[in-house]
């Protein structure tokens, strides 16, 4: 264990390079620190034959921490990941596990046929599958004329 220092402007030197004294012990705090306010998870997207998946990585979330918005050709996930393991009065000597809000936008290479949609969560992975929407024909309607009007 160090030894306390007592002198205040010691103190003030040491807690500039990081370390904060209590009457008890000595705290460092040397944090590494790899991410902005909103950070952006690992994200895979690729296409089969009929659908876009898109895999995202993300471990330590439950189904309903996540939020999937699909707004014309894009698609939103976002939602926030809270400490892990719920230690919350600790001194991190490294940190590099996102927290906090996160958001990730994927513009679609087509429209997507919104009622087969699917999402799952399942071992850090959100997998959302976005099967391609049938292509809309153009429905030429014959008109006829009807000559019983005349007479």
């Amino acid at each position: 264990m160090a030894n306390r220092i007592t002198d205040n402007k010691q103190d003030r030197e040491l807690a500039r390079e990081g370390e904060t004294t209590t009457s008890s012990r000595t705290i460092w705090h040397q944090i590494v620190v790899r991410h902005s306010s909103v950070w952006h998870p690992p994200t895979d997207v690729y296409r089969t034959e009929d659908r876009l998946i898109v895999l995202i990585e993300i471990a330590g979330m439950r189904e309903h921490d996540f939020q999937v918005v699909l707004q014309n050709r894009l698609l939103t996930v976002s939602g926030v990941r809270h400490h892990l393991g719920g230690l919350e009065d600790v001194a991190y000597h490294q940190m590099e596990i996102e927290r906090g809000a996160f958001r990730t936008e994927i513009h679609l290479p087509w429209n997507v046929d919104r009622s087969q949609v699917n999402a799952t969560y399942q071992d850090g992975l959100l997998r959302i599958e976005l099967p391609r929407a049938l292509s809309t024909a153009i429905h030429v309607l014959n008109i006829t004329h009807n000559s019983s009007d005349e007479a």
